[in-house]
């Protein structure tokens, strides 16, 4: 019997913790047994020349991620933990890349964090020329995603918080662990 294939998606603007959250999702369903697969979709559409707002990546990151998805579901896995900025925008999209058979179920969450925390976070994480990049396109991706989240996407606050305690969280609303 094929098992509904399901799908988190943590989205959010650089520096709120998407990547953290994810492995830490990805932790807690290791130490409850629970299988499952996780990709990190930033690394999906790193090829140059191509800007970021070239629609062409978009399909590189579907190609990509239905590469990806074919050889787990061969080894029998339904269940995907999905990180990446615009994630939740874009469920469409990446649910049918993975051309799975039946309807996908989607758990779409959408963290947030004030200028001040992820500002501190990207300094201390970028240590390249790009900082000042990072922070303007973190910004602009703050105020997109608020205004075109679609409806039912789970908001979930990372200021003041530790990885763990969100991440269990987020891993609540999927249902995975019982």
């Amino acid at each position: 019997m094929v098992k509904r294939t399901e799908v988190l998606l943590i989205g959010g603007r650089s520096g709120v913790g998407k990547s953290a959250v994810g492995q830490e999702v990805a932790a807690l369903l290791r130490e409850a047994d629970v299988a499952h697969a996780m990709i990190e979709g930033d690394l999906l559409d790193q090829v140059y020349p191509a800007p970021p707002e070239d629609p062409r990546r978009t399909e590189i990151t579907r190609a990509n991620l239905a590469a990806l998805w074919s050889t787990y579901a061969v080894l029998g896995h339904h269940r995907l933990i999905y990180t990446n900025t615009v994630s939740v925008l874009e469920a469409q999209m990446l649910t049918g890349a993975l051309d799975a058979p039946g309807p996908v179920r989607v758990t779409a969450v959408l963290l947030t964090a004030g200028d001040a925390a992820v500002e501190e976070r990207l300094r201390g994480r970028e240590r390249g020329s790009e900082l000042e990049l990072h922070l303007r396109r973190s910004a602009y991706a703050a105020r997109r995603l608020d205004a075109q989240a679609p409806e039912g996407t789970v908001r979930v606050a990372t200021d003041g918080r530790g990885v763990r305690e969100v991440a269990a969280g987020v891993a609540a609303l999927t249902g995975w662990l019982g």
